[in-house]
Protein backbone atom coordinates (compact mmCIF):
# COMPACT_ATOMS: atom_id res chain seq x y z
CA UNK A 1 0.00 0.00 0.00
CA UNK A 2 2.75 2.40 0.75
CA UNK A 3 4.94 1.51 -2.19
CA UNK A 4 1.19 2.10 -4.46
CA UNK A 5 1.03 5.55 -2.53
CA UNK A 6 4.54 6.49 -3.37
CA UNK A 7 4.13 5.67 -6.91
CA UNK A 8 1.17 7.72 -7.28
CA UNK A 9 2.52 10.98 -5.48
CA UNK A 10 6.19 10.78 -7.69
CA UNK A 11 7.25 13.39 -9.61
CA UNK A 12 9.78 14.53 -12.02
CA UNK A 13 9.58 18.22 -11.80
CA UNK A 14 11.76 19.14 -9.29
CA UNK A 15 10.27 21.82 -6.34
CA UNK A 16 14.06 23.53 -6.29
CA UNK A 17 14.23 23.77 -10.16
CA UNK A 18 10.81 25.17 -10.02
CA UNK A 19 10.62 27.87 -7.55
CA UNK A 20 14.33 28.97 -7.96
CA UNK A 21 12.79 30.17 -11.43
CA UNK A 22 9.67 31.53 -10.37
CA UNK A 23 11.84 33.71 -7.69
CA UNK A 24 14.14 34.34 -9.55
CA UNK A 25 12.01 35.64 -12.40
CA UNK A 26 9.12 37.66 -10.17
CA UNK A 27 12.48 39.50 -9.11
CA UNK A 28 12.99 40.62 -12.41
CA UNK A 29 9.17 41.02 -12.92
CA UNK A 30 9.42 43.21 -10.13
CA UNK A 31 12.26 45.13 -11.56
CA UNK A 32 10.61 45.49 -15.15
CA UNK A 33 7.53 47.20 -12.95
CA UNK A 34 9.97 49.34 -11.53
CA UNK A 35 11.53 50.79 -14.80
CA UNK A 36 7.87 50.87 -16.64
CA UNK A 37 6.65 53.14 -13.81
CA UNK A 38 9.78 55.31 -13.55
CA UNK A 39 9.75 55.75 -17.25
CA UNK A 40 6.02 56.62 -17.70
CA UNK A 41 6.37 59.29 -14.61
CA UNK A 42 9.70 61.15 -16.48
CA UNK A 43 7.36 61.06 -19.60
CA UNK A 44 4.52 62.31 -18.27
CA UNK A 45 6.41 65.03 -16.38
CA UNK A 46 8.17 66.24 -19.79
CA UNK A 47 5.23 66.01 -21.56
CA UNK A 48 3.13 68.20 -19.06
CA UNK A 49 6.30 70.68 -19.21
CA UNK A 50 6.56 71.13 -22.94
CA UNK A 51 3.09 69.67 -24.46
CA UNK A 52 4.90 68.34 -27.65
CA UNK A 53 7.45 65.24 -27.75
CA UNK A 54 8.16 64.61 -31.48
CA UNK A 55 8.73 60.78 -32.04
CA UNK A 56 9.17 60.85 -35.96
CA UNK A 57 12.64 58.32 -36.22
CA UNK A 58 14.47 55.67 -34.33
CA UNK A 59 17.01 57.82 -32.91
CA UNK A 60 14.31 59.81 -30.97
CA UNK A 61 13.44 56.56 -29.44
CA UNK A 62 16.70 55.49 -28.60
CA UNK A 63 17.66 59.35 -27.24
CA UNK A 64 14.87 59.49 -24.93
CA UNK A 65 15.55 57.71 -21.58
CA UNK A 66 12.45 57.81 -20.89
CA UNK A 67 10.86 56.05 -23.61
CA UNK A 68 14.07 53.65 -23.51
CA UNK A 69 13.00 53.01 -19.81
CA UNK A 70 9.27 51.60 -20.68
CA UNK A 71 10.60 49.49 -24.12
CA UNK A 72 13.29 48.06 -21.94
CA UNK A 73 10.75 47.70 -18.59
CA UNK A 74 8.44 46.19 -20.40
CA UNK A 75 10.42 43.61 -22.30
CA UNK A 76 12.18 42.85 -18.92
CA UNK A 77 8.24 42.37 -17.46
CA UNK A 78 6.85 40.59 -20.32
CA UNK A 79 9.60 38.41 -20.89
CA UNK A 80 10.36 37.55 -16.71
CA UNK A 81 6.20 37.19 -16.20
CA UNK A 82 6.21 34.61 -18.70
CA UNK A 83 8.87 32.64 -17.09
CA UNK A 84 7.01 33.30 -13.65
CA UNK A 85 4.02 32.02 -14.47
CA UNK A 86 5.79 29.41 -16.87
CA UNK A 87 7.50 27.64 -14.15
CA UNK A 88 4.56 28.26 -11.47
CA UNK A 89 1.77 27.09 -13.83
CA UNK A 90 3.94 24.56 -15.66
CA UNK A 91 3.88 25.89 -18.85
CA UNK A 92 5.90 24.56 -21.40
CA UNK A 93 5.02 26.92 -24.25
CA UNK A 94 5.37 30.12 -21.70
CA UNK A 95 9.03 28.23 -20.71
CA UNK A 96 10.08 28.23 -24.65
CA UNK A 97 8.91 31.62 -25.11
CA UNK A 98 10.90 32.57 -22.04
CA UNK A 99 14.34 30.28 -23.05
CA UNK A 100 13.89 31.68 -26.22
CA UNK A 101 13.93 35.37 -25.22
CA UNK A 102 16.77 34.51 -23.14
CA UNK A 103 18.74 32.85 -25.37
CA UNK A 104 18.28 35.90 -28.26
CA UNK A 105 19.07 38.24 -25.26
CA UNK A 106 22.69 36.33 -25.09
CA UNK A 107 23.88 35.76 -28.50
CA UNK A 108 22.97 39.58 -28.80
CA UNK A 109 25.28 40.07 -25.89
CA UNK A 110 27.83 38.49 -26.69
CA UNK A 111 27.74 39.85 -30.53
CA UNK A 112 28.06 43.30 -29.42
CA UNK A 113 31.15 41.90 -27.20
CA UNK A 114 32.97 40.61 -29.79
CA UNK A 115 32.59 43.23 -31.87
CA UNK A 116 33.99 45.80 -28.82
CA UNK A 117 36.33 43.64 -27.37
CA UNK A 118 37.86 42.69 -30.94
CA UNK A 119 37.19 46.09 -33.21
CA UNK A 120 37.10 48.69 -30.47
CA UNK A 121 37.85 51.17 -33.23
CA UNK A 122 35.03 50.04 -35.64
CA UNK A 123 32.81 50.15 -32.98
CA UNK A 124 33.70 53.59 -31.87
CA UNK A 125 33.23 55.14 -35.26
CA UNK A 126 29.89 53.21 -35.54
CA UNK A 127 29.08 54.91 -32.30
CA UNK A 128 30.50 58.10 -33.92
CA UNK A 129 28.72 58.16 -37.10
CA UNK A 130 25.43 57.43 -35.91
CA UNK A 131 24.56 59.32 -32.38
CA UNK A 132 26.90 61.93 -32.44
CA UNK A 133 25.30 65.24 -34.57
CA UNK A 134 21.73 63.55 -33.56
CA UNK A 135 22.49 63.84 -29.80
CA UNK A 136 24.30 67.04 -30.05
CA UNK A 137 20.92 68.64 -31.68
CA UNK A 138 19.20 67.17 -29.13
CA UNK A 139 20.79 68.72 -26.15
CA UNK A 140 18.60 71.84 -25.50
CA UNK A 141 15.38 69.80 -26.80
CA UNK A 142 15.36 67.21 -23.71
CA UNK A 143 15.99 67.26 -20.39
CA UNK A 144 16.72 64.30 -19.44
CA UNK A 145 19.37 63.51 -22.70
CA UNK A 146 20.98 66.80 -21.04
CA UNK A 147 21.30 65.70 -17.74
CA UNK A 148 22.82 62.46 -19.07
CA UNK A 149 25.21 64.52 -21.46
CA UNK A 150 26.59 66.76 -18.79
CA UNK A 151 26.85 64.11 -16.15
CA UNK A 152 28.63 62.00 -18.60
CA UNK A 153 30.85 65.16 -19.63
CA UNK A 154 31.26 66.13 -15.42
CA UNK A 155 32.22 62.22 -14.55
CA UNK A 156 34.68 61.58 -17.81
CA UNK A 157 36.20 64.77 -18.27
CA UNK A 158 35.04 65.04 -22.01
CA UNK A 159 33.82 67.22 -24.07
CA UNK A 160 31.20 66.53 -27.15
CA UNK A 161 31.94 62.55 -28.76
CA UNK A 162 33.77 62.25 -31.10
CA UNK A 163 37.36 62.67 -31.86
CA UNK A 164 36.47 66.43 -33.17
CA UNK A 165 36.21 66.69 -28.94
CA UNK A 166 34.74 70.24 -27.85
CA UNK A 167 34.21 71.55 -31.41
CA UNK A 168 31.03 68.94 -31.79
CA UNK A 169 29.30 71.86 -30.04
CA UNK A 170 29.19 73.40 -33.30
CA UNK A 171 26.59 71.33 -34.72
CA UNK A 172 24.24 72.53 -31.73
CA UNK A 173 22.26 76.00 -32.83
CA UNK A 174 22.82 77.91 -29.59
CA UNK A 175 26.43 76.83 -29.47
CA UNK A 176 27.59 77.35 -33.30
CA UNK A 177 29.66 80.38 -33.65
CA UNK A 178 26.99 81.82 -36.14
CA UNK A 179 24.38 81.68 -33.29
CA UNK A 180 22.85 84.79 -32.31
CA UNK A 181 22.65 83.49 -28.68
CA UNK A 182 25.16 84.79 -26.10
CA UNK A 183 26.53 80.78 -26.28
CA UNK A 184 27.45 81.58 -29.97
CA UNK A 185 31.34 79.16 -30.06
CA UNK A 186 30.76 78.28 -26.21
CA UNK A 187 30.12 74.87 -25.00
CA UNK A 188 28.17 73.80 -22.45
CA UNK A 189 29.50 74.03 -18.59
CA UNK A 190 29.96 70.63 -18.35
CA UNK A 191 32.73 70.89 -20.11
CA UNK A 192 35.04 73.45 -17.70
CA UNK A 193 37.37 71.80 -15.84
CA UNK A 194 36.58 74.37 -13.19
CA UNK A 195 32.69 75.10 -13.24
CA UNK A 196 32.15 75.80 -9.72
CA UNK A 197 32.99 78.56 -7.84
CA UNK A 198 34.93 77.39 -4.83
CA UNK A 199 34.05 80.23 -2.51
CA UNK A 200 30.51 80.62 -3.19
CA UNK A 201 29.86 76.94 -4.14
CA UNK A 202 27.90 77.96 -7.16
CA UNK A 203 28.04 76.88 -10.99
CA UNK A 204 29.26 79.04 -13.51
CA UNK A 205 27.20 78.48 -16.56
CA UNK A 206 29.25 80.61 -18.73
CA UNK A 207 32.54 79.10 -18.33
CA UNK A 208 32.72 77.61 -21.27
CA UNK A 209 31.33 80.53 -23.68
CA UNK A 210 34.05 81.24 -27.14
CA UNK A 211 36.16 77.77 -26.27
CA UNK A 212 35.63 77.27 -30.17
CA UNK A 213 37.29 80.23 -31.05
CA UNK A 214 40.62 79.04 -29.43
CA UNK A 215 43.35 76.72 -30.15
CA UNK A 216 43.12 72.86 -28.65
CA UNK A 217 46.53 74.00 -26.33
CA UNK A 218 44.20 76.96 -25.42
CA UNK A 219 40.94 75.48 -24.74
CA UNK A 220 42.58 72.80 -22.66
CA UNK A 221 43.36 75.05 -20.33
CA UNK A 222 39.13 75.98 -19.47
CA UNK A 223 37.76 73.16 -21.02
CA UNK A 224 38.23 69.24 -21.17
CA UNK A 225 38.94 68.85 -25.30
CA UNK A 226 38.14 65.15 -25.38
CA UNK A 227 35.36 63.67 -27.10
CA UNK A 228 33.26 61.11 -25.00
CA UNK A 229 33.33 57.94 -26.72
CA UNK A 230 37.24 58.19 -27.24
CA UNK A 231 37.37 58.46 -23.13
CA UNK A 232 35.39 55.94 -22.62
CA UNK A 233 36.94 53.51 -24.68
CA UNK A 234 40.04 54.15 -23.03
CA UNK A 235 38.74 53.62 -19.89
CA UNK A 236 37.07 50.15 -21.40
CA UNK A 237 41.05 49.30 -22.44
CA UNK A 238 42.49 50.13 -18.82
CA UNK A 239 39.50 47.95 -17.33
CA UNK A 240 39.43 45.18 -19.93
CA UNK A 241 40.15 42.73 -17.52
CA UNK A 242 37.36 44.04 -14.81
CA UNK A 243 34.80 44.45 -17.58
CA UNK A 244 35.26 40.92 -19.44
CA UNK A 245 35.15 39.58 -15.73
CA UNK A 246 31.42 41.31 -15.30
CA UNK A 247 30.53 40.34 -18.51
CA UNK A 248 31.44 36.37 -18.69
CA UNK A 249 29.55 36.35 -14.68
CA UNK A 250 26.52 38.25 -16.82
CA UNK A 251 27.06 35.59 -19.64
CA UNK A 252 27.19 32.30 -17.54
CA UNK A 253 24.63 33.32 -15.10
CA UNK A 254 22.22 33.96 -18.04
CA UNK A 255 23.28 30.61 -19.35
CA UNK A 256 22.04 28.92 -15.85
CA UNK A 257 19.06 30.18 -16.32
CA UNK A 258 18.56 29.05 -19.56
CA UNK A 259 19.65 25.55 -18.58
CA UNK A 260 17.47 25.78 -15.52
CA UNK A 261 14.44 26.61 -17.75
CA UNK A 262 15.14 23.72 -20.02
CA UNK A 263 15.44 21.31 -17.39
CA UNK A 264 12.29 22.54 -16.08
CA UNK A 265 10.85 21.65 -19.58
CA UNK A 266 12.19 18.50 -19.70
CA UNK A 267 10.89 17.49 -16.37
CA UNK A 268 7.40 18.67 -17.04
CA UNK A 269 7.26 16.01 -20.91
CA UNK A 270 8.73 13.71 -18.73
CA UNK A 271 5.52 14.00 -15.98
CA UNK A 272 2.92 14.46 -18.88
CA UNK A 273 4.27 10.93 -20.23
CA UNK A 274 3.99 9.41 -16.95
CA UNK A 275 0.31 10.65 -16.81
CA UNK A 276 -0.31 9.59 -20.55
CA UNK A 277 0.92 6.25 -20.28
Amino acid sequence: MNRRRAANNFTYISPCVKYMIFLLNFLFWLFGGLLIGIGLYAFHDKWRGTGLIRVNTVYDVLLDISLVLIIFGGVVFIVSFAGCIGALRENTCLLKFYSLCLLIFFLLEMAIAVIGFVFPHTMQSIVEESFTDKIIHKYRDNDDLRNFIDFAQKEFHCCGLSSEGYMDWSMNEYFNCSSPSREQCGVPYSCCINATNIAGGLINIMCGYGVQRLSVAEASKKVWTSGCIEVVRAYAERNLYTIAGVALSVALSQLFVIYLGKTLEGQIDLQKSRWTS
